[in-house]
């Protein structure tokens, strides 16, 4: 079992709500120190505490609505900062050597894309120098140095992504990522009391949840993972029960149909109206977007009889206002009609790799929501996922009634 693990190198992260407050980071060291007391060697990254990185985002739009992006690195990356050498200060508390690092003192080297930076290397001689001398590292996660030796941060929940790219990095045995839930289950725990927590999950799995809304993993510290076959433990920091190992070949013989369902409240959608329709319309406004680093969720493009058509996607809704107005600039540009938004939307979605060998399962899911009265808005689909945009009032109950007809509440571990 990994928490029984001796004499490995392990990669864990603490995220913020397991390090809010000085009682909760003294609980987090006397976890680190209890593994290397069985020999182990541990790097620890770290979130900022509780709700530290908010309050900073607030801190400067009331000063700046419109701060630089690299100004708000540089500001937001202390958060990290701070929690590091607390957790090292409690570490030295207890009698064991331990030092903390920014990113950029470790080595992260990323782009130059700042808010959302993506790793290109990491310099890990200084970390191993220090487990060569018995001590705890302790790694400021979200942040890096870039080529142009500036300070960025990775993007929301880059801490995931630093732990498990030190983890490649260093080849450790093992990434462990503690939360505050004590797993992964079928189910915001919080929002439906009976979900499951699942002992396994494969990574295709994991991305589609992480993706489609579920905020325990970082989608991009998923890919990762996949992509050098790195297990991952995730994990409740406040007790000593086994979490969900996410791997690349889970043991069960033949999967559920559906394991897991999750609900996005954070999207709004956008409709361009009385666009021309004609070839290279939807490439110019889809490229236009990804030109400006917005990300589009799903899309929707309805034909009239008038040779025109509404094209509608979905954006996260801290991009609203940037979306809105890039549309309406080219909509203006194309010679088609309103801009239109819904702020007021939730996606719920439902993911299995065992659907890839069931057919009816869509009808099934679309059923369900029909006969409680559940209008559909948008839909979109892959081998191993189906998702719906509705009303946000209702997405709550769309997510339960889901949960309860697909029996994910008696779904074996």
């Amino acid at each position: 079992m990994p928490g029984k693990m001796k004499n490995k190198l392990i990669v864990q992260k603490y995220g913020g709500t397991s390090i809010a407050n000085t009682k909760k980071i003294k609980n987090v060291a006397g976890r680190i120190i209890e593994y290397t007391r069985r020999g182990n060697k541990v790097v620890a990254v770290v979130s900022a505490m509780g709700d530290t990185t908010d309050e900073l985002v607030s801190l400067a739009k009331n000063i700046n609505p419109e701060a630089s992006e690299r100004e708000m690195d540089m500001l937001l990356s202390t958060g990290e900062q701070i929690s590091s050498s607390l957790l090292a200060m409690a570490i030295h508390k207890q009698g064991i050597e331990s030092i903390s690092f920014t990113g950029a003192q470790v080595g992260i080297i990323t782009d130059t894309d700042h808010t959302q930076a993506r790793i290109l290397k990491i310099e890990t001689d200084r970390i191993k120098k220090e487990l060569t001398k018995g001590k705890i590292v302790i790694v400021a996660g979200f942040q890096g140095l870039s080529t142009a030796l500036e300070i960025t941060t990775l993007g929301r929940g880059g801490s995931d992504l630093s732990a498990v790219a030190l983890a490649v990095a260093l080849k450790a045995d093992l990434c462990e990522i503690y939360t505050d839930v004590e797993g992964i289950f079928t189910a915001d725990p919080r929002i439906i009391s009976k979900a499951r927590k699942l002992k396994y999950m494969g990574f295709d799995e994991m991305l589609e949840l992480s993706s489609r809304g579920a905020q325990v993993m970082h989608t991009r510290a998923v890919e990762v993972a996949k992509k050098f076959n790195i297990p991952l433990h995730v994990r409740g920091s406040f007790t000593k029960k086994e979490g969900t190992i996410i791997m690349k070949d889970t043991p069960s013989l033949e999967e559920p149909v559906v394991r897991g369902i999750t609900l996005d409240e954070n999207e709004a959608k956008i409709t361009l109206c009385n666009v021309l329709d004609k070839p290279g319309i939807a490439a110019r406004v889809f490229n236009e977007l990804a030109s400006q680093d917005v990300n589009v969720d799903m899309i929707v493009q309805n034909v009239g009889r008038r040779k025109t058509t509404d094209i509608s996607f979905t954006v996260p809704k801290k991009k609203l206002t940037k979306v809105l107005k890039l549309s309406r600039d080219l909509a203006k540009r194309l010679g088609s009609g309103d801009v239109i938004f819904d702020d007021k939307i939730a996606k719920v979605s439902i993911i299995g790799v065992g659907m890839k060998s069931h057919s009816g399962v869509a009808a099934k899911c679309f059923s369900i929501l029909a006969k409680n009265k559940i209008n559909i808005d948008m839909i979109s689909t892959s081998e191993i996922s189906i998702s719906c945009v509705v009303k946000k009032e209702v997405g709550k109950k769309a997510l339960k009634t889901l949960h309860k007809e697909f029996k994910l509440d008696k779904i074996k571990m």
